[in-house]
C-alpha cells in the first residue's frame, strides 16, 4: 500500500486514539507528520497550527479563501481529488491526510509560496 494511502487508512484509528495524539491541533500535526518534519514547519507557516477559528469555523486563507484548514489546501484545485479519496478537507485529519498524499505526489511545491518561512528551518535538516 502507498505510504500516503496507508496514512489515509489509519485516520479512524488516529481519531479513536486522539488522547494519545493530543487534543490540540499542533500536537496532532506534530504526531501525524513526525516522519516528515518539513510538513510540520509548513503547517506552522501556513496556519500557525490552526485548523478552526474560535467560533468553530474552519480556517480559510487570507489571500485566497479557497485555502482550507491547517495545511491550507486549496479546495479549488484539490477539492475534487480529495473527494475521490473520500476525504473532507474541512476535517483536520482528512486535511492532513490529503496534504501527505499531495506531498508524496508533488513534494513541497504546493506550499512554495510560504517557502521563505519554512524553507530554512532546522527541522528540515
Amino acid at each position: 500500500m502507498d505510504t500516503a494511502y496507508g496514512h489515509i487508512a489509519t485516520i479512524e484509528d488516529q481519531v479513536t486514539n486522539e488522547r494519545l495524539v493530543g487534543t490540540d491541533t499542533e500536537s496532532t500535526v506534530r504526531s501525524y507528520f513526525s516522519d516528515l518534519p518539513v510538513m510540520i514547519q509548513i503547517a506552522r507557516c501556513e496556519s500557525t497550527f490552526q485548523h478552526t477559528l474560535a467560533d468553530g469555523t474552519v480556517l480559510k486563507g487570507r489571500v485566497d479563501p479557497a485555502d482550507t484548514g491547517v495545511m491550507q489546501i486549496n479546495t479549488r484545485y484539490h477539492g475534487e481529488k480529495a473527494r475521490e479519496l473520500g476525504l473532507d478537507l474541512t476535517n483536520l485529519h482528512d486535511n492532513m491526510a490529503y496534504a501527505r498524499d499531495l506531498y508524496v505526489r508533488q513534494g513541497t511545491k504546493p506550499w512554495s509560496a510560504s517557502a521563505p518561512c519554512w524553507g530554512h528551518t532546522i527541522a528540515m535538516r
